[in-house]
């Protein structure tokens, strides 16, 4: 119930009219959302990098409705990667095609993701192109498909062990030797297309991630959900899989303990990091796919009110639960 009703206060104009002109959610915003700004997002990969941690980064922003605003987003992803080459950032970065025109016409989508494309080749910073709701999926593999087609391959893609096709699609990933970023899913979707229970969707994405562990090119284990990430663990000792042969990642602001013990542990770790205007609907998926989040947010919230000493001894924030869907 809390995370179909985070969902909706998501697509909320009113609510995102009430929280992006509060300062406090504004302010608590910036656990998981470092800024709007590129220095912001640039100052942010330097510190996860000085920790032994890569990063991606993600110009938030969905479904453009004119060709005008994909062009200027694509032109904010240049200029990242300029700042990527020119900062020496241990970083790649994470596209999303309803920003750069996939809702207004797919050559548009296509002339903008080849241009970061190209302005990436460069010393051969990655770009990975982020999964949106069901409804784009096919479209957003099938642009993907042409890139690689057109002989690039420093792009992959995303794929949410939360859809019913997912499997199929690994199996295709596989077969191109694409890189592929397996991830649960943010997105609430119809059960005619999703699994509708968190054991279908966890089972679903061990089943993928043993096959691209075996199978897959530089997968990216994309969870916080620590059961899943000790079953790849053991699936690697178990199975001889090098350690430099895959990466996890996490996002950016969320179990930051878990990022330092896995690098201490010798494993390679990315976080993903966001920035920019449009961090309300992002802040709001993060905080359905995790109920600890949530909890975070009203805690700070209590901290800046006179109620704040509700919680006991005058904590910014309840006991978390260090589990999670991830």
């Amino acid at each position: 119930m809390l995370r179909r009703g985070l969902h909706l206060l998501g697509g909320s104009e009113r609510a995102k009219r009430l929280a992006t002109g509060t300062s406090v959610t504004r302010a608590v915003s910036r656990r998981f959302v470092p800024g709007e700004r590129i220095d912001s997002v640039v100052a942010a990969a330097e510190a996860v990098n000085q920790q032994g941690l890569t990063a991606t980064m993600n110009y938030l922003g969905e479904a453009v409705r004119t060709g005008a605003l994909a062009r200027a987003a694509a032109g904010t992803y240049l200029e990242l990667l300029d700042r990527i080459r020119t900062d020496g950032l241990d970083a790649n970065i994470s596209v999303k095609p309803t920003q750069l025109g996939q809702e207004i016409d797919e050559q548009l989508l296509l002339e903008n993701l080849e241009t970061i494309l190209e302005r990436s080749r460069p010393g051969s910073i990655f770009v990975r192109i982020d999964m949106e709701s069901s409804r784009y999926t096919k479209g957003t593999l099938a642009a993907f498909e042409t890139l690689w087609s057109r002989g690039h391959r420093n792009v992959g893609v995303v794929l949410q062990s939360a859809l019913r096709r997912t499997e199929g699609d690994v199996g295709r990933m596989i077969e191109l030797g694409a890189r592929v970023r397996l991830c649960k899913g943010a997105y609430a979707e119809p059960t005619s297309v999703a699994f509708d229970s968190t054991r279908e969707i966890r089972r679903s994405f061990f089943r993928s991630m043993k096959r691209l562990l075996r199978e897959g090119s530089y997968p990216a284990i994309a969870t916080h959900d620590e059961g899943l990430i000790q079953s790849a663990r053991k699936l690697v000792q178990r199975e001889g899989i090098r350690r430099d042969a895959f990466e996890f990642q996490l996002l950016y602001g969320v179990r930051r303990d878990l990022q330092e013990a896995l690098v201490a542990d010798g494993y390679r770790v990315r976080v993903y990091i966001p920035f920019g205007e449009m961090w309300y609907p992002y802040l709001m998926r993060r905080l359905a796919e995790r109920p600890e989040n949530f909890f975070f947010l009203v805690g700070n919230v209590l901290r800046e009110s006179p109620l704040g000493v509700l919680w006991p001894g005058g904590n910014s924030s309840p006991p978390s639960n260090h589990g999670g869907r991830g």
